[in-house]
Formats: structure tokens, C-alpha cells, sequence
């Protein structure tokens, strides 16, 4: 029988085990223009947080004892619709369960790229093309620029790192952890600060950037958003992607260095991948491209078994993962 987890009540603070449960979904016939899929990769990522909280936000909250969802990789096993055959390999949002029954509107072939089916979670899906367009349309990188990523041992901020270098910025990334600092030098960051080192950030990032920074790709808030306001050029753009470090907190943020917005005529703006949904085939087209010429790299934190779901979620809020974290079903 397939299964899917479930939240069976929303938290305060960082999730527990307890938050969630794993459930039978009951088995049925297939109506016209459905299709049934075997899941093989899952996606985690930390936005879903946001959808645990029973609150009016860009995507709606998880229904309690429902199936949760999130972005999937699978192979078609069952078909009435003349879009998809068995065997098909396809992505769709039906994710947190084994198998998924959707009408073949909620589903899309994957792109006719030489990579591996779970990139398309990660470096060639929703991470990478947040990471494209929030540097490359939000933020207006351009060559010369010094450009500053937080958590840029993530999905995105990896991405953000080798997309930017390609374009010819100076980059800087922060990660936690010596091991995670050197993977981010290995793709081609000029200086990366590890915030775990015990060096606030601000003076940190301000020892690496001496002639301060023209972007700064938010993936964190918090002290590393404080500390990008400090060191800000004039007429900086900074793209607001997440803010993992208050996602399980109630305590306000504090900003010190919020004032110089002002003289300096920083630009911040938030946004939201599916911003950018119609604009998808310039994506393939340039990560295509780069990942011809070889510029492209990629890692995976890869948590075996779907029971361990929930371990992988959680393991995004402790650092758990460089690259994109994924669970193999």
C-alpha cells in the first residue's frame, strides 16, 4: 500500500518527530487523463517550514492528517492520458509519499539535458532557477560586482556561487564549517567566511571585502543580512531568497546597520521562484550551456528510505546537508 507523511500538528519552534506521521493512502482506479507514478527522489526544503504554519502566505499551509507535498522525480507506472506513457520519467509536486495519483496537468516531462533525474530537484529545478533569476533578474548582477551569498553551501547559494562566477563577479560566500568553506572555494568562490568560526559576521565579511559588496543573495537573515547592510556599496541590490534563521523563531530580528538603506540607496527586494515560471527556457538555455562548457558542479546530501522523511527535513535547520538535501525512496 502506498504511504505519504502527514503533519498532525503545527509546531512552535523547530519541528519534532512528533509533528508528523506516516499514512496509508488509499489505492483506486485511475480516471481519464490521470497518472499513477512511482516516486524515486524527494525534495526537502526549507520554505516548507513556512507551510506548517496555519498562516496567509504566498503558497497555502499543510492540511492536518492530509499527505504533504513537495517536489518529486518518478517514473510513470500507470497511465490514462495520451501525454505520458509507463516508464515515462517525470517531476511533480506530490512529493512526502512513495506513489502518486495526479491529473497529467500537475505533471511535466523532464528536460532534455545529460544529467541525473534528481539534479532537476536541485541545480536544475526550484533551487537553480531561484538561484538564476534572484541574482540575474532580482538582484541585476553584472560583471565587476562583488557579490556576497549567505548559506552558499546550500542548494541555491551553490548554485548562486557558480552562476555568478560565470558572469564574472568577484563572490564571496559564507558556510558553516571548514569542510563546507572548502567545497564552496572548490566551485570557484574568491572568499568564503565560515560563521561557525566564532568571528562575527559583520567583521568577518568586512576583512574579505575590503572594497565592500554590490549583491548580496540572501538565503538567511539575520546577522548575515545585518552584516551585508554594514558593508553595502552605494546603490546595492540585495535579493531576499529565505531567511533560514528565523524560521523557528518568534524572536524579532535585529538590524543594526538598517539606517544605511538610506544614504547608500540599497535596493532590497524579496521574490518567489514561480515568479519566473513563464521564463523557464532561458534557465535551461544558460545552465545548459554552462553545463556544457563544464562550469557547473553539484552535490547531494542523499537520505536513503522514505521513512526517513522527516530526519532530512529537520536536518536543513542543523546544517545537515551541503548541496541539495534529497531522500531516495
Amino acid at each position: 500500500m502506498a504511504r505519504a507523511w502527514s503533519l498532525t500538528s503545527r509546531p512552535e519552534g523547530l519541528p519534532s518527530d512528533e509533528h508528523f506521521a506516516l499514512i496509508d493512502l488509499p489505492q483506486r482506479d485511475l480516471a481519464e487523463g490521470e497518472v499513477r507514478i512511482a516516486n524515486q527522489w524527494l525534495s526537502v526544503d526549507p520554505y516548507m517550514r513556512g507551510r506548517m504554519n496555519d498562516v496567509k502566505s504566498y503558497t497555502p499551509p499543510f492540511a492536518l492528517g492530509k499527505p504533504m507535498e513537495g517536489g518529486a522525480i518518478g517514473t510513470v507506472t500507470e497511465s490514462r492520458s495520451e501525454r505520458f506513457k509507463p516508464g515515462d520519467a517525470v517531476q511533480h509536486f506530490a512529493g512526502w509519499r512513495d506513489e502518486a495519483v495526479l491529473p497529467e496537468s500537475q505533471v511535466q516531462p523532464l528536460p532534455e539535458l545529460d544529467v541525473d533525474p534528481q539534479a532537476f530537484l536541485g541545480q536544475l529545478g526550484m533551487p537553480g532557477m531561484t538561484a538564476y533569476f534572484g541574482l540575474l533578474e532580482v538582484a541585476q548582477a553584472k560583471e565587476g560586482d562583488t557579490v556576497f551569498v549567505s548559506a552558499a553551501a546550500g542548494a541555491v547559494g551553490s548554485t548562486v556561487v557558480q552562476i555568478a562566477k560565470a558572469k564574472g563577479c568577484h563572490v564571496i560566500g559564507s558556510a558553516g564549517g571548514a569542510e563546507k568553506c572548502a567545497w564552496v572555494q572548490s566551485l570557484g568562490a574568491d572568499a568564503v567566511i565560515d560563521y561557525k568560526s566564532g568571528t562575527p559576521v559583520v567583521k568577518a565579511l568586512g576583512e574579505v571585502a575590503r572594497n565592500g559588496i554590490d549583491v548580496y543573495f540572501d538565503n538567511v537573515g539575520g546577522d548575515h543580512l545585518d552584516a551585508a547592510l554594514a558593508h553595502a556599496n552605494l546603490r546595492a541590490r540585495f535579493a531576499i531568497c529565505g531567511m533560514i534563521d528565523v524560521y523557528n523563531s518568534s524572536k524579532p530580528t535585529e538590524l543594526r546597520y538598517l539606517a544605511r538603506l538610506i544614504g547608500n540607496r540599497i535596493r532590497i527586494q524579496g521574490f518567489i521562484v514561480s515568479d519566473f515560471t513563464d521564463r523557464a527556457a532561458d534557465f535551461y538555455r544558460d545552465m545548459g550551456g554552462w553545463l556544457k562548457e563544464d562550469r557547473l558542479k553539484r552535490h547531494e546530501t542523499v537520505i536513503d528510505g522514505l521513512d526517513h522523511m522527516p530526519e532530512a527535513f529537520l536536518g536543513l535547520f542543523s546544517g545537515g546537508n551541503t548541496g541539495k538535501m534529497l531522500v531516495k525512496v
